[in-house]
């Protein structure tokens, strides 16, 4: 907004770069341009200022489609004024010049026109569509509209406007038709996200049974192998078994043939003695033979001497002193016979 300042009874006047002044006195036009400044009398002068920077206003459009489906609009208009002559003409502009603000409401009328402006385009689109082709043509069928149709409007270019970009956000139907029309949508989905989970758990039992196969034919092969390991085990066992067999038999054997060899030295050793013994023994009872009894007692008698250290007790009873003179008695009769016969 301008400034305004009051010296004596001078008023001073500055505007910003983005505003154009119109000073009037006496109704004539005394000076136009943007980022005025200069001195006033306020009882002669009037004032407009007018804004030529790019404002931007924001609508929002409910309307009825072809098929009578309730549809909402979004979105905004960009404009400038390029003809501020023009404009002063058509909206009232003027500023108090005491404080510098607005008399009336010039820029809510400018923006309740544009606005209008707007809904009117907008409105008309949407009446020759039914709901199905608003949609399908999305919003840059209704932004092409709008924008054609307020860049050719007459009052628009007639009020020194000129549209800089138009631009709709979005076109939505009512909640409940909005919902009734995503259901299709959302059950397609649904039945992608359910098509995909079988897909996945298909693929997840593939896979289960590829790895059951493998851990059984894992668990085959280990069997194959142990079988293998056992009959091997079992072949080691029994040829070990069969060596520890044959190095004991031939141990045995060469053990028997051993004591055999020494059994036959030892008979051969005993044969040898004993016939020597019993040689030597007939030959001392050969030798006998011919000794008298008087010698075989005497023979007898020293046999007995030698052996007396030995004896601690020796009983001689009548029975034995007679049994033995009998004796003596009947190998002497027995050798009488025998020189008788010779």
């Amino acid at each position: 907004m301008a400034e305004i300042r009051r010296v004596l009874g001078f008023r001073h006047v500055r505007s910003e770069p983005s505003s154009h002044l119109l000073v009037y006195r006496n109704g004539r036009l005394k000076a136009s341009g943007r980022g005025l400044t200069g001195w006033f009398m306020p009882l002669s002068t009037s004032i407009a200022e007018i804004p030529v920077d790019t404002s931007e206003l924001t609508f929002l459009v409910q309307a009825q489609t072809r098929d009578f489906q309730e549809v909402t609009v979004q979105g905004s208009v960009g404009y400038r004024i390029v003809r501020p002559d023009a404009m002063s003409d058509v909206v009232d502009f003027s500023i108090d010049l005491t404080r510098g603000t607005y008399i009336k409401e010039p820029l809510e009328q400018l923006a309740s026109f544009v606005i209008g402006q707007c809904k009117q385009v907008t409105v008309g689109k949407i009446l020759q569509h039914d709901l199905h082709q608003i949609l399908d043509e999305g919003v840059l069928s209704i932004r092409s509209v709008i924008d054609s149709s307020l860049r050719a409007n007459a009052a628009i270019e007639g009020m020194g406007m000129e549209i800089q970009d138009v631009r709709v956000v979005c076109i939505a139907p009512s909640a409940e038709m909005e919902k009734a029309l995503c259901t299709p949508a959302r059950e397609l989905i649904q039945q992608q996200a359910d098509e995909a989970m079988f897909q996945r758990r298909a693929m997840a039992v593939e896979k289960e049974r590829a790895i059951g196969e493998n851990e059984l034919q894992s668990k085959i092969e280990l069997s194959r192998k142990e079988q293998s390991l056992i009959e091997q085990q079992g072949m080691n066992d029994r040829r070990r078994a069969e060596e520890a067999a044959a190095a004991h038999r031939i141990k045995v054997d060469s053990r028997v043939e051993t004591i055999r060899t020494e059994a036959d030295a030892t008979a051969d050793q005993i044969r040898l003695v004993e016939g020597a013994r019993a040689e030597a023994e007939k030959e001392r009872l050969t030798a006998y033979e011919a000794v008298t009894p008087a010698v075989l007692l005497g023979l007898a008698a020293q046999t007995f001497a030698e052996k007396l250290q030995h004896i601690e007790h020796v009983s001689v009873t009548p029975d034995m002193l007679a049994q033995g003179v009998k004796k003596v008695m009947e190998h002497l009769g027995g050798r009488g016979s025998q020189e008788q016969s010779s």
